[in-house]
């Protein structure tokens, strides 16, 4: 009876042990103020532990496909989930469109600009030497940024001036260092204690780059679904749009 009653508590053990389990999340980098806050929420709501990590959306995109153990990914363009869902690596029925990132011109503080009324020519002016921006090769806020200079027609005017950050964050830590006199970033990191009273920023016409439709879903080797799709669950929830909204995302409908 012993033996037995000590073979229960281990599998119940176990069982806690397996519950308890945190889950892996790769993230857009323009996430990486606000998702803290929503993940400490969703924890102290249900006591689930979340790794996260950061980085472009094409890179952790290639990185999944690499075989990489995450169980959700953030994507800041939803046509990365919708790719690893065609490559049989995400699962459709879980495709949320959580948010639409808004992209915005930041300076110093000590930059003599007048923001307001320059906007993207404030680009132009000789005290601009770098102009710091995500790489557009996979960071759809780098591409976001090539497509806004284009529109207004300064790309190739300001070109050589570019300064290419690994993901919109890199990017947003070349300009708020100095490295960098202006740089086209996210509204979250413009937004974020670590920014905010540094600088001035202007936001970008929507219609002046591709619609940043961020787009989260569960992926296909998650060991923990069914933790995984609750936290998605709680994306939906009062709290979590309420702080979405706090570092500037566009709240957008559900897609599938």
């Amino acid at each position: 009876m012993n033996v037995l009653y000590k073979l229960a508590i281990s599998f119940l053990l176990a069982a806690s042990f397996a519950t308890a389990q945190e889950i892996t999340v790769a993230a857009a980098a323009d996430l990486s103020t606000a998702l803290p806050e929503i993940t400490a929420q969703f924890k102290k709501q249900t006591g689930q532990d979340i790794k996260l990590t950061f980085g472009s959306s094409g890179n952790l995109t290639t990185q999944i496909e690499n075989g990489a153990p995450f169980d959700v990914f953030f994507s800041a363009d939803e046509d990365y989930p919708k790719q690893l869902i065609a490559a049989g690596l995400a699962d459709k029925d879980t495709l949320y469109r959580y948010a639409v990132g808004r992209l915005v011109l930041w300076v110093p503080t000590e930059t003599a600009l007048d923001l307001p009324k320059l906007g993207i020519q404030a680009l132009l002016d000789p005290s601009i030497k770098k102009i710091a921006i995500a790489n557009p090769q996979h960071a759809p806020y780098g591409r976001a940024a090539e497509a806004a200079l284009k529109h207004f027609g300064i790309y190739d005017q300001i070109a050589d001036k570019l300064v290419l950050g690994e993901n919109v964050s890199q990017a947003a830590q070349f300009v708020e260092s100095g490295n960098a006199q202006a740089g086209l970033i996210a509204l979250s990191h413009a937004l974020a204690p670590a920014m905010k009273g540094k600088g001035q920023y202007w936001t970008v016409p929507l219609d002046s780059y591709p619609t940043l439709n961020q787009a989260a879903v569960v992926l296909s080797r998650s060991k923990q679904p069914a933790a995984a799709r609750k936290f998605l669950e709680f994306l939906r929830s009062p709290e979590a749009t309420s702080l979405l909204k706090n570092y500037g995302f566009g709240v957008s409908a559900e897609t599938h």
